[in-house]
């Protein structure tokens, strides 16, 4: 099929086969209610040509069920009217919204709930002891599921999404690695079921809603289950309207998978697609990532591409070359313990409320540098109406991406410089390259931080640094000196990042130790300057020079 052909979900029709994934914000307020900010963030999408936005996990009681400071939560009526304006300005574009409601189980953030954690059965979760719940302590988490879906019932939600993936609450009733109960919730694969399967049924025969569920079709600890069991799950639950498939328990890579797995991983890992209507979620960042997961399942997720280019359904369906790409850098957006939803290739990513009315302005702009600094501030004065010349002293655009060593990296950060090419043409940018400007009023973007070089001294090239272009240096000496990293180098790196670059890294000899005398560079930063924080200098140096100058150019 193809991605712009509508589709069914129960009764629910969906405009395209695209739909935004559920990604944590921290966009709410610390009580669960929705913001400005939120709803301006989930409108972009919708506006953006989605046919389905489900929400991030709403937590479904105030006691021990939130995994994040600022999560949505659903748990009370009195949330109502302000998820009703949420729903209403997804749907003013056509989108439908299904809510995702969530219990994290032993995950739950004990940091920021009222009451202790609790799990399927007591065990260690995230360092930390749980106890195991009761038999009328599942049964109380069963009614507080049915409440919140209501609740979304009565925001004019469109449909239901149970989160039972990723290690939450119902996850961890499903896994056999998590549920050792020997009651009527645990001990044989239907009692594993039971507690999923009695939120079903229940809201079927009390709400006229599609209900689905989110699950884990495979693990990646040890202990986890298969591929085959996560089909076996998708297809013994009764009554569901769809299945979204994603993966992990608490393990990497997960379905945020970096640039070191393949695209698609998750669709690739299974051996086939359940019976029920299929979402499928993990790595789908193009045009043709989109038709190939279509081959196999009804609807595709897209969570990360989304976060890059809030208009990626529209792109992909009418002009694909002019998405704003996702690289699987796996670097802001996976930033989300304390802080809300960025992106490191968008710096629109969770202010979209801030750019709903950018002024216009009109006149001649020279700006000299043609790195990610150059070229964002090129596009963005133009997008604010101004004829912008780009000068690049080199004989290509890119700066510093041009030097990348890593392959993986290489491989998907080439698609930004791709992309830039192409939008600055479009939005007629005249790039001027091989030549310097000589003149007085070019607006210079050059960037604000460099980093120094570092290469093998004495045969050997020890690394004490999180940052990111010394990363890529270990790769890129270790065929040729003995190349040493410590451990907390890979602080800057999410999980799934880290591991996969520490795998690369290893194999071609890097050796990884928790301190290092002498180190050839030693650099530990908070806040490095990288791509996201280039494209942000390069608005703002566009911003300050027409709070200066802006009434010659309106």
């Amino acid at each position: 099929m193809r991605a712009s052909e509508p589709g069914y979900i129960g009764s629910v029709r969906i405009r395209n086969r695209i739909v935004m994934a559920p990604m944590i914000s921290n966009l709410a307020t610390p009580e669960g209610i929705t913001t400005e900010a939120h709803m301006a963030y989930l409108e972009a999408r919708a506006r953006g040509g989605a046919g389905l936005i489900i929400t991030e996990y709403t937590y479904i009681n105030d006691a021990n069920a939130r995994g994040s400071p600022n999560q949505l939560a659903a748990y009370s009526y009195e949330r109502v009217p302000k998820l009703r304006r949420l729903t209403e300005r997804i749907h003013r574009h056509g989108a439908k919204a299904f809510m995702q409601i969530v219990h994290a189980g032993g995950k739950a953030n004990a940091d920021i709930n009222r009451k202790e954690n609790f799990a399927p059965t007591a065990m260690e979760y995230l360092g930390r002891q749980v106890r195991e719940m009761t038999t009328s302590e599942v049964e109380e988490v069963r009614e507080q599921f049915i409440r919140a879906a209501k609740i979304a019932h009565a925001a004019r939600f469109d449909g239901i999404e149970l989160h039972g993936a990723h290690g939450y609450l119902l996850h961890e009733f499903i896994s056999p690695a998590t549920n050792r109960r020997t009651d009527r919730y645990g001990g044989s694969f239907e009692n594993r079921l039971r507690l999923p399967q009695e939120i079903v049924d229940a809201l079927k025969s009390e709400l006229d809603i599609p209900v689905g569920i989110r699950i884990s079709v495979l693990e990646y600890e040890e202990d986890g289950y298969s591929a085959e069991y996560g089909v076996k799950v998708a297809d013994s639950l009764r009554g569901i309207d769809y299945v979204h498939l994603s993966s992990g328990r608490n393990a990497p890579p997960g379905s945020s998978a970096s640039f070191y797995s393949d695209t698609l991983h998750i669709l690739r890992m299974i051996g086939r697609r359940p019976r029920v209507t299929t979402v499928a979620v993990g790595s789908i960042v193009d045009a043709a990532g989109v038709e190939e997961a279509l081959k196999t399942v009804d609807f595709v997720a897209v969570g990360r591409g989304h976060l890059a280019d809030p208009y990626f359904a529209y792109k992909v369906l009418n002009e694909p070359q002019s998405l704003r790409p996702c690289i699987r850098c796996n670097q802001a957006c996976r930033d989300l313990s304390l802080g809300e939803v960025r992106c490191t290739v968008n710096p629109e990513t969770g202010f979209e409320a801030s750019y709903e009315r950018m002024p216009r302005y009109s006149g001649d702009l020279v700006v000299a540098g043609g790195g990610v600094k150059g070229m964002e501030a090129a596009l963005y004065a133009s997008k604010l109406g101004l004829r912008v010349t780009l000068y690049e002293r080199a004989g290509q655009l890119g700066g510093q991406l041009l030097h990348i060593f890593d392959e993986r990296k290489k491989r998907e950060f080439s698609r930004l410089l791709d992309y830039y090419r192409y939008a600055l043409e479009k939005a007629g940018v005249q790039v001027v390259l091989g030549e310097e400007f000589r003149g007085k009023d070019a607006l210079l973007c050059t960037p604000e931080v460099t980093y120094s070089e570092v290469k093998p001294v004495g045969g050997e090239l020890r690394i004490d640094s999180n940052i990111y272009m010394y990363h890529d240096a270990a790769l890129r000496y270790a065929g040729e000196a003995e190349v040493t990293m410590t451990e907390r180098s890979l602080s800057s790196l999410d999980r799934a990042r880290a591991m996969g670059f520490r795998k690369a890294a290893e194999a071609r000899g890097v050796r990884f130790v928790r301190s290092l005398e002498d180190p050839t560079v030693r650099l530990i930063v908070r806040e490095q300057y990288d791509l996201r924080a280039a494209m942000v200098s390069g608005r703002k140096a566009v911003d300050d020079m027409l709070a200066l100058e802006g009434n010659l150019y309106l």
